[in-house]
């Protein structure tokens, strides 16, 4: 019988012994406490990819907009990729879909600073408040002019 130490010495195989609990029926033997901590960072893991994926976007199309000189095929790649990853774990975890305004609000302070440092121009050349609504941030057409 699996117990919870396999879960800090073993982590695969604590995952294979908790699913094979899990299938025959055995819920009295399931290291409860783990395996609910591990559900719950499932989750957040794809809320956090999509937070990563929205900065990365947000970072290219302030730097896409504000310096059009420097427009190159890694820039419309990064976003490019970014929206098909962000839609592959939205047809996975569609509740995610409602806060991506949300999201991407909170990642903008980042991706405006991290424009500025890559492009090097000033901060203040970036607007506070993100210029792009989720619907732009999402169309795989839309590029600021």
């Amino acid at each position: 019988m699996p117990d919870s130490t396999t879960y800090d010495t073993d982590f695969y195989l604590w995952t294979q012994q908790q699913a094979a609990l899990l299938r025959q029926g055995q819920l009295q033997a399931v290291d409860v406490t783990n395996l609910a901590e591990e559900i719950e960072s499932m989750g957040k893991s794809d809320r956090r990819a999509i937070e990563s994926y929205l900065f990365v976007i947000l970072t290219h199309l302030l730097k896409w907009q504000f310096q059009p000189n420097q427009r190159g095929k890694s820039w419309r790649l990064s976003v490019s990729n970014g929206r098909r990853e962000i839609e592959r774990l939205l047809r996975d975890s569609p509740s995610l879909k409602p806060q991506l305004p949300e999201l991407a609000m909170a990642e903008y302070p980042g991706a405006r600073r991290q424009a500025a440092d890559e492009t090097s121009l000033p901060l203040s050349s970036f607007p506070e408040i993100c210029p792009f609504t989720i619907e732009q941030i999402m169309d795989l057409e839309y590029w600021p002019d």
